[in-house]
């Protein structure tokens, strides 16, 4: 990775807005990533009582460099305890204020709580529901890092006391790109340094993918909604001189008509990947345990084998020494006869 001065000219080097959405499980610290890049208090953690925050939340800031960020909050987004039509409406909600696309999905883990299979299975749906290009825009984000600093541990030292199988894999997918926050300090020089960092991984990611933020069908069919949407309104408000209050209304019925048809087609199609997405998992989940069981009944397997070869050696070994004895013993009765 290069100098901070690099970074510092690598984040600059656009006035173009990046847009990031942070995913994640729910008390590893999202919502406190968000404000540490925004460089104020916008996210809240507003848990209700099944302990899944309220709703996607978008904040906007421009930077001291200049750059601007628009970063979308996704609380519970991912979280299995949601209902599935919870989900939905979240995940129309979060591409709804990406309008434009993501140039980068930052998933936040915490240096203070375990990697979970809960964890790795939400990102498996993630890159079902997304597709395995959605990969190339990701980025890892640790909080906690006061907490590793108390302890006089870096990045390095945490990583390196055999993380699980799934996180290794999941930074290898990434690349290493990997980003350590503190989201308690109160030095902003060191809150700045992590967003540098942090946005150079940023305009990584978007120089490997040829300058183009992540889109799929459901952006194309959400940013065709609000451009009909707003040709409609347009509509409408030149037609107020000319028509009745009863025939503006009509026209306003049929326009908000148009626009639920539309939300309704959009919704279907996250069900339908949703679905998909779900199937696909369980049947990787199957194959899996299929795998593990069949390698376990081979372990097995071999172990009997083991034990029944080690029990035919003992008793080959038993009646080796017996005969050995017995020979000795005639050995001894002859030699006893031949003195006498």
């Amino acid at each position: 990775m290069g100098s901070i001065d690099d970074l510092e000219l690598t984040s600059s080097s656009s006035n173009e807005v990046r847009t990031v959405v942070l995913v994640g499980r729910t008390g590893d610290g999202k919502s406190a990533t968000g404000n540490t890049i925004l460089g104020r208090k916008v996210f809240n953690s507003r848990a209700s009582s099944s302990g899944v925050s309220i709703t996607c939340e978008l904040g906007t800031a421009e930077l001291d460099n200049g750059q601007r960020v628009n970063v979308i909050d996704t609380p519970g987004l991912f979280d299995l305890s949601s209902g599935s039509d919870y989900v939905r409406k979240e995940i129309v909600k979060c591409i709804d204020l990406a309008k434009d696309g993501i140039h980068a999905v930052i998933l936040v883990f915490s240096v203070r709580t375990r990697f979970t299979e809960e964890q790795e299975t939400a990102l498996r749906t993630l890159q079902s529901l997304f597709g395995s290009k959605i990969v190339d825009y990701m980025i890892v984000v640790f909080t906690g890092g006061d907490d590793l600093e108390e302890s006089k541990e870096s990045l390095g030292d945490y990583l390196g006391l055999e993380p699980p199988k799934a996180l290794e894999e999941i930074l290898d997918l990434c690349e290493n790109r990997v980003v350590l926050f503190d989201n308690k300090t109160k030095d902003e020089g060191k809150r700045s340094g992590q967003v540098q960092e942090l946005l150079y991984f940023v305009n990584i990611v978007l120089s490997r993918n040829g300058g183009r933020p992540y889109t799929d069908e459901l952006f194309t069919e959400l940013k065709k909604r609000a451009m009909e949407l707003h040709k409609e309104q347009r509509k409408v408000d030149s037609l107020k001189e000319e028509y009745s209050k009863d025939a503006i209304s009509e026209f306003e019925k049929q326009m908000q008509q148009t626009c639920d048809d539309q939300l309704k087609r959009i919704t279907e199609m996250v069900e339908s990947k949703l679905s998909e997405a779900t199937m696909k998992l369980k049947q990787q989940l199957d194959e899996e345990q299929a795998a593990r069981l069949k390698a376990e009944e081979k372990a097995m397997l071999a172990q009997t084998r083991s034990d029944e070869e080690i029990s035919r050696l003992r008793e080959n070994h038993e009646k080796a020494h017996e005969e050995l004895h017995k020979k000795a013993e005639g050995r001894c009765a002859k030699l006893a006869c031949a003195i006498l």
